[in-house]
């Protein structure tokens, strides 16, 4: 095959739109809440999708979660994926960042010679930015955070990333794993066909076998202690849902941070409820 191996790591979330409860152990009530694609996975898409379109090669998704995880990775094949992959498994459940860090690294290790693994920046769901990165470091290979711009030459990786206060010019080898941010291109929706496609997709049984395929823990020879709640060292005090409340936010953004502060401070004090909750 010419071209790239290209892993892409995506995840199904609960919908942003939809009000998601709490179970009484305070973990969030995923099975009765709306389900979508990951959006910051979207952007990470694109990139595989670029890469692909200059230099040839097989884009691969792959999730972890339970069997009807199915349904985002057929929305991949729709914007373009050539494959899916669904690490499904009971002894999954409870796993923290670095408990999913290993077995998406299982997954990748067990596909074998995979040249660039894009990520989103973070997931809906969690906001933290690290399975990525943790990815990265049991893989041993470059990592480029924050992603905005990429280049392919000469089999070496040109990318600009988004730090604070500017941009910072990288290259590095392959294999890397990239996670790419939300002010990078945005996936190109003219790609998808529409929803209707996807259901087909995952009604057609034949057509599923041959693009979206299922393993477990065993199949790809990971260590089940390492996954789940027994692999799972972060311990989650108290998870409670706020209050629905109203209300309106003002941004301060494009200034020097002290500029935006002494804006900040003085709209506080225009507002009298403002400030009384501040200090509050």
């Amino acid at each position: 095959m010419s071209g790239y191996k290209i892993a892409v790591l995506i995840k199904q979330v609960p919908d942003t739109s939809s009000k998601a409860g709490v179970n009484p152990d305070g973990t969030v009530d995923r099975a009765r809440a709306k389900k979508m694609l990951n959006p910051f996975d979207k952007f990470a898409l694109q990139k595989a999708l670029e890469v692909r379109a200059e230099h040839g090669g097989e884009i691969i998704a792959i999730t972890m979660g339970p069997p009807p995880a199915k349904e985002i990775l057929a929305e991949a094949l729709e914007y373009g994926a050539d494959k899916g992959y669904l690490l499904t498994d009971k002894r999954l459940a409870a796993s923290d960042t670095l408990a999913t860090a290993y077995a998406l690294y299982s997954v990748v290790k067990y596909l074998g010679d995979v040249d660039i693994v894009f990520t989103g920046l973070q997931t809906t769901d969690g906001d933290t930015a690290q399975t990525g990165p943790q990815i990265a470091e049991r893989m041993d290979v470059p990592q480029i955070t924050y992603l905005e711009k990429l280049a392919v030459v000469d089999g070496k990786i040109h990318g600009v990333r988004v730090i604070e206060g500017g941009v910072q010019k990288l290259t590095t080898s392959m294999p890397a794993l990239i996670t790419v941010a939300n002010s990078a291109k945005p996936l190109e929706h003219k790609r998808f066909h529409n929803v209707h496609s996807v259901k087909e997709l995952l009604r057609n049984e034949e057509e599923l076998a041959n693009k979206i395929f299922t393993v477990n823990l065993d199949d790809i020879s990971a260590d089940s202690s390492r996954v789940g709640l027994v692999g799972s060292p972060t311990v989650v005090g108290k998870t409670w849902k706020l209050g629905e409340k109203g209300g309106s936010c003002a941004l301060f953004k494009g200034d020097a941070v002290s500029v935006e502060v002494a804006e900040l401070v003085d709209k506080l004090k225009a507002d009298e409820r403002g400030i009384e909750e501040l200090v509050q």
